[in-house]
């Protein structure tokens, strides 16, 4: 299976809200994502579209909004039938590499303090846990936990994120050759 990265499009929201809502308790409304796709100007949102035999289909999706000189990641969610296969940091790498282009400093994100596969990918790209937002999500109360990359131009960040996206890059090869 061959997965592409894309800018996210308008056309793209009706696989974007059905992954959304297959993934988040409280989903972000459809109107949201029209903002950040066509009326946030320091908004960047990306999409992973699966080539497969019956067609083209979005399989995930990841945004960030650049703030100054900081990339913040606002979502990144995967169709449960393609989790697994590395397209949640495929989209991570590709916000992260968007961010460095546009000459961003730093990045940050929140995430569940449940969500240890979320943690564990985004302590491989040496986000640090700097705090907790006790009570951050509204649907259980729970806390997020703060992570930051405090400096996306540091020789050693470049060289840990170079090595991990050649790995990520030979897995795809081989998933697109099966």
């Amino acid at each position: 299976m061959q997965v592409t990265i894309d800018r996210m499009e308008a056309a793209d929201l009706e696989d974007v809200i059905r992954i959304e809502r297959q993934s988040f308790p409280t989903p972000w409304r459809a109107e949201t994502f029209r903002y950040e796709v066509a009326g946030n100007d320091n908004a960047c949102y990306v999409v992973a579209r699966a080539h497969l035999p019956e067609g083209r289909r979005v399989i995930g999706y990841a945004g960030m909004w650049l703030v100054a000189d900081e990339a913040h990641i606002t979502t990144i969610a995967v169709d449960p039938a393609y989790r697994g296969l590395k397209i949640g940091e495929r989209l991570l790498v590709s916000i992260l590499d968007a961010a460095i282009r546009q000459g961003m400093l730093r990045a940050t994100l929140e995430v569940r303090e449940s969500n240890r596969v979320a943690q564990k990918l985004y302590v491989k790209y040496r986000f640090d846990a700097v705090g907790m937002r006790r009570h951050y999500y509204s649907d259980t109360g729970e806390n997020a936990i703060i992570m930051w990359i405090e400096n996306l131009r540091d020789p050693a960040f470049q060289r840990i994120f170079r090595a991990n996206r050649r790995l990520l890059q030979e897995d795809s090869r081989a998933l697109a050759r099966h």
